[in-house]
């Protein structure tokens, strides 16, 4: 019993040691993540207000299966 209460503890400081490795990786994906969808956000704006090159970019990411939205007002 002692010995696997010590082996989960070691996994317990392993698994909070990665997870604080990874900390500063997933900070930079959410900030690329926001970046993303102002970008997608805004493009999809010029699309509904008429841009042409807009809505062929929108056009484009929809025959992905990629939908755009513009941003709720």
């Amino acid at each position: 019993m002692a010995f696997e209460t010590g082996y989960t503890i070691h996994d317990r400081d392993a698994l909070k040691e990665q997870q604080r490795l990874q900390e500063p990786a997933v900070q930079e994906a959410i900030k690329l993540r926001q970046t993303l969808d102002g970008l997608a956000a805004k493009t999809a704006q010029l699309a509904a207000d008429g841009d042409e090159s807009a809505k062929a970019i929108v056009d484009q990411m929809k025959r992905q299966g990629i939908t755009l939205s513009a941003p709720k007002q």
